[in-house]
């Protein structure tokens, strides 16, 4: 059995290499120092159709499929991890759950300049006291004659603050105990976006607290059908893993290229150091981790492409790359020694971006939980 992308795969994602090192990598450095999301390269991977890839034509995309976005996240995120999320969670959390579960009226008003980079969205599922326990939610929505009324808060919701936000979908419980989702438009009097924390790292990332003080909106706000919300956005997070480990393998190929060129450059002892078995064999380990990675990611997209089950494979891209990302820029900053520990080194900013990947779309400890059950253990 032969597995490669197509050879139109292959020359998109060669287009979006040529893109992310010509519009992106010469700004990486002062994206980063300013810690804030240049909206204008939003606009730019707008242009080139990357948010509007795995949606029909009708809504403005052009019909690509996942693997395609996965390829485009990768190539992003390997010169840019805030920018590669920046899109990962524009497509897969912000307009992907309002094409998936909208109804006309919705796509029409919110799509057309979602899928074009005109407008992001956001995606409101974890609280303050909710993360993995997503079944928590505390957010209240009471319904009145006027609509729904919505108190409570979310947590590390990204995208929900830049000045092109339009539109956040929060998930609330409603008076019978069920989770359901609204679409919260900017600027809805009563909800609050806080100031941008101080992160580790993703610091060209859009980050923000939300809160909702008896924030009223419109009753065709809410999204999909009333007490499916924790349901639909549980299949949301099977996109999301998958998109969050192509994120992931292009930080883990990104740390491998640089730690190759710099251990044939680094002179020590009379010699490159990557004569040494030590350099050597930890690339040659780190090498093997990148192509795992990306052999269970373009899988998963794959399935999810074919209309295959997907959520196992999804669980275990994302447990993996994130993990083999994580140990490759502790490989690569090891390999650039002091130098790796300046922050104007590529590798000091990979090992910042990198924690978050086995935190976000689901922590590593509940992607292994998913994969037991998926062997039918009775794990909880």
């Amino acid at each position: 059995m032969e597995f490669r992308p197509s050879d139109d795969h292959l020359a998109f994602q060669r287009t979006v290499r040529e893109f992310a090192l010509a519009e992106v990598a010469p700004h990486v450095a002062e994206w980063d120092r300013a810690g804030s999301l240049p909206v204008g390269i939003v606009h730019a991977m707008g242009e080139l159709g990357l948010f509007g890839l795995p949606f029909p034509e009708r809504w403005g995309g052009s019909g690509g499929d996942f693997l395609s976005l996965c390829l485009a996240i990768e190539e992003i995120g390997r010169v840019d991890q805030s920018v590669g999320v920046t899109l990962s969670a524009g497509v897969g959390l912000g307009a992907t759950p309002i094409f998936r579960y909208g109804n006309d009226e919705q796509r029409s008003r919110w799509l057309p300049d979602l899928v074009s980079g005109r407008a992001l969205a956001a995606f409101g599922l974890t609280e303050p006291d909710g993360g993995s326990d997503a079944g928590a939610t505390r957010t209240r929505a009471t319904p009145t004659d006027d609509g729904w009324v919505l108190n409570g808060a979310k947590a590390f919701i990204t995208n929900s603050g830049t000045p092109i936000t339009s539109v956040v979908t929060v998930t609330a419980r409603t008076p019978d105990g069920q989770i359901s989702s609204f679409l919260v438009p900017s600027k809805t009097p009563g909800f609050t976006v806080a100031p941008a924390p101080h992160k580790l790292g993703w610091h060209a990332s859009d980050t923000h607290d939300l809160s909702f003080e008896d924030c009223v909106v419109e009753h065709r706000s809410l999204l999909g059908e009333a007490g499916h919300g924790y349901r639909n956005f549980l299949s949301i997070l099977d996109d999301g893993r998958v998109a969050l480990a192509a994120l992931a393998l292009g930080c883990a190929q990104a740390c491998l290229d640089h730690s190759v060129a710099y251990a044939k450059e680094r002179q020590a002892f009379g010699g490159p150091i990557g004569r040494f078995q030590a350099i050597a064999f930890a690339l040659a380990d780190l090498s093997v981790a990148v192509e795992n990675a990306r052999n269970l990611t373009y899988k998963a997209a794959w399935l999810k492409d074919s209309g295959q089950p997907f959520g196992p494979l999804a669980a275990m891209a994302k447990l993996y790359s994130t993990e083999a990302a994580v140990s490759a820029t502790r490989v690569a900053t090891q390999v650039f020694g002091g130098s790796g520990f300046m922050e104007d080194s590529p590798v000091a900013r990979l090992y910042r971006d990198a924690k978050i990947l086995e935190i976000g779309e689901g922590t590593s400890e509940i992607q292994r939980l998913v994969i037991a059950r998926g062997l039918g253990l009775p794990v909880g």
